[in-house]
């Protein structure tokens, strides 16, 4: 604060956090500790630069009051972020009852005889805060390779999209993989049934050989064998 006789002023440096091309406000805090009702009024080097709200005004006994500073949007930085603006507020003591819309200039005026309060204030730049860098997934130490969540323990949508992507895929695979097993399982029945059959009538057609001692029709032990060749074709498939 400053050691201002009338008001205490906090803080006794105006600081801007200096962007280019934006409006920055600060602002700086009146008050009261007598039991007088005190006048003020808010002058600058630079009023084109700066936007002083209120600029003129009465702190009543042990109050505070908040005025605002705003600097127009600024197309060039300063060298070495330096600026030689400075503010002057001046302070006195008025009658109980006085009001803004009372407040004259004469109030301020040393040559009159009144008993004026001052106090300089210079104008500080800072650099903005800067936004945290961005973090690769998977780049800490012993980070997961699983996908990575928000700090809330969610996913992000992306994230999800990609997951939920794998998994229809990961199932369409293994309904197609049980369709086709189930469909090799059934053909492999089928010619087993085949098989069992032409050996039943196979035999058959020994039994009836050596009952007429005659042999098997050529044809049919083609026929036979032809068919034999099928089911051994199905076996290798399954």
């Amino acid at each position: 604060m400053s050691n201002g006789e009338l008001l205490l002023i906090e803080p006794t440096d105006l600081e801007f956090s200096f962007e280019l091309k934006k409006q920055i406000s600060c602002s700086m805090h009146l008050t009261n500790k007598s039991d007088n009702y005190v006048a003020f009024k808010v002058k600058t080097t630079n009023p084109k630069k700066y936007c002083v709200r209120p600029n003129t005004g009465v702190v009543t006994p042990h109050t505070t009051c908040d005025v605002i500073v705003t600097m127009q949007a600024q197309k060039e930085a300063p060298t070495d972020m330096q600026c030689k603006d400075k503010f002057l507020l001046q302070s006195v003591v008025v009658s109980p009852g006085t009001a803004a819309k009372d407040i004259t200039p004469e109030m301020f005026n040393k040559e009159s005889g009144n008993q004026v309060d001052e106090c300089k204030l210079k104008v500080v730049y800072v650099q903005p805060p800067q936004p945290p860098s961005p973090v690769r997934e998977g780049s800490e130490e012993g980070s997961s390779p699983r996908a990575s969540l928000s700090e809330n323990g969610a996913m992000n949508s992306s994230e999800h999209s990609n997951v939920s992507r794998t998994q229809i895929e990961s199932q369409d695979k293994s309904l197609e993989a049980k369709a086709l097993i189930s469909k090799l399982t059934e053909e492999k029945n089928s010619a087993i049934q085949i098989n069992k059959k032409l050996q039943q009538e196979l035999e058959l057609l020994r039994r009836e050989s050596n009952r007429n001692r005659g042999g098997i029709p050529f044809m049919y032990v083609v026929i036979i064998g032809l068919v034999s060749i099928v089911v051994g074709y199905l076996f290798k498939r399954t």
